[in-house]
């Protein structure tokens, strides 16, 4: 079949990907602990109020979805919301990471009201961004292979937070001095200007990238603007059955990506600093990115749904593997580490498959219909990864603060039974979510020669036009 997109698109659609999650997972990682250790927020509520931004927020993304199948542009109807989103997603990541002066429920109002704004703006370029990838060819195979090289790029930019923050602090050796802040006490946690000078940086250059999609990126797949009223839209939803089981494989998964959201914590319980956060992200991401780069050769022998199911079941094999071995064995950190990188080789697949199928499912629904609904289906995609991620995210915080973490306390004080639930928190618990996300998987049908079915008759429909 026919390849349409060159080196040059790839690459842009990648790096587009990559600095939009390096902001996404720069948040994730950082920013309850910045709440926690800078205004003194109380992790378990900062938990349930990202959860509660992220539910509010969701609400969002079916009305960016309608609205993409309402636009008309000689760009597109993806593109032009990419462009709407950069300016306000950049202001409000720095808006988010500069300390202020209130306290209790003041506080807690402002880290609501700002989080809320920052995860809109968000929504308006994450919803286009995941959709643009069902238009960019419509060869499937190529699609494949360009989802498998962006979420790798999209995995690395979510992990490389742990590394641009610890060299921003190196760049700026005493940067709450040059901010006129006091340093903090306990081994030269980040401080208030050094979370400020990483927010910046991260959210001009991933800004900065992720405009490369605009710029460089085609749309090819033929399109036609619709008004579709809401109920409209989620009756079409509602009638894509394989969609749906993807959408619900996704929920039953919401704890997998936990270990993101906790990063911060498990590093100054594991490993005695959260400047160590690094060799904890490194070690899971180069086992992500080794499993996205493996996947399409194993969607290629297996399938999709195969695959899926089988790196689901390793998933939680192997992390209830690298939890006895720490709480029961060794807690060796050269130990730790390599079983930590084996759990990461899950994450590949089950973060990269998603957006494939889903993309399937859009083709497999204007199959059947006539009528390609990108906007709603990507939109309820992005809402579900937003929701399980503050699921996640929540779950992951609570069993933080039921561990009795301490950020002041040095390793050696810190209790063996806080240690062992951290890293259940981190290891373990994802690998029960990855079990439970396959369990939908065994009905999704789109593979094999239904899919080559679909694939030859839109284009043939397409040829026709």
């Amino acid at each position: 079949m026919q390849k349409h997109m060159n080196f040059k698109e790839v690459g842009a659609y990648s790096l587009g990907l990559f600095g939009f999650q390096a902001i996404v997972g720069f948040l994730n990682s950082y920013q309850a602990e910045f709440y926690h250790a800078q205004m003194a927020a109380d992790l378990a509520v900062v938990g349930i109020l990202i959860l509660i931004v992220k539910v509010v927020s969701a609400i969002f993304d079916p009305v960016v979805g309608n609205m993409i199948e309402r636009k008309s542009s000689p760009k597109g109807k993806l593109k032009p919301f990419i462009a709407y989103s950069i300016v306000p997603l950049l202001v409000m990541t720095v808006v988010l990471f500069i300390k202020v002066p209130f306290t209790g429920i003041g506080l807690y109002a402002y880290i609501f009201i700002t989080f809320l704004l920052w995860s809109m703006a968000m929504t308006l370029g994450d919803v286009p961004s995941q959709g643009i990838a069902s238009v960019l060819t419509p060869n499937p195979d190529e699609r494949t292979n360009v989802i498998s090289i962006a979420n790798t790029l999209k995995q690395i930019g979510f992990s490389a937070a742990a590394v641009i923050v610890p060299v921003v602090c190196i760049i700026i050796p005493g940067g709450s001095k040059v901010f006129g802040i006091e340093e903090g006490a306990k081994d030269n946690p980040i401080s208030s200007a050094e979370y400020l000078a990483t927010a910046i940086v991260v959210g001009v250059l991933g800004c900065l990238l992720f405009s490369l999609i605009y710029f460089v990126n085609k749309e090819r797949v033929p399109y036609s603007a619709e008004k579709m009223s809401f109920g409209e839209m989620f009756k079409a939803l509602k009638a894509n059955k394989p969609l749906m089981l993807v959408i619900v494989s996704y929920f039953l998964g919401a704890g997998r990506q936990m270990a993101m959201a906790i990063q911060v914590q498990a590093s100054n319980v594991l490993l005695g600093s959260e400047n160590y956060v690094i060799a904890l992200g490194i070690t899971t991401a180069v086992g992500s990115m080794i499993s996205m780069a493996i996947t399409p050769a194993l969607i290629k022998k297996f399938g999709e749904k195969n695959t899926f199911i089988g790196m689901s079941i390793y998933g939680f094999a192997i992390s209830m593997v690298a939890f006895a071995v720490y709480a029961f064995i060794t807690t060796n950190m050269v130990v730790m580490l390599v079983m930590l990188f084996l759990t990461g080789l899950q994450f590949g697949a089950v973060t990269l498959m998603p957006m494939i199928m889903v993309a399937d499912c859009v083709d497999n629904y204007e199959y059947e219909t006539g009528k390609r609904v990108e906007g709603p289906a990507f939109s309820i995609l992005t809402l579900t990864i937003k929701v399980c991620l503050a699921i996640g995210a929540a779950l992951g915080l609570i069993l933080i603060q039921v561990s009795g973490y301490d950020a002041s306390a040095s390793i050696e004080n810190i209790a063996s039974s806080t240690k062992n639930i951290v890293y259940f928190a981190y290891v373990g618990a994802p690998g029960i979510f990855s079990l439970l996300a396959a369990i939908p998987m065994f009905k999704y049908d789109i593979v094999g020669e239904k899919k080559a079915k679909i694939t030859a008759e839109l284009q043939k429909r397409r040829a026709n036009v």
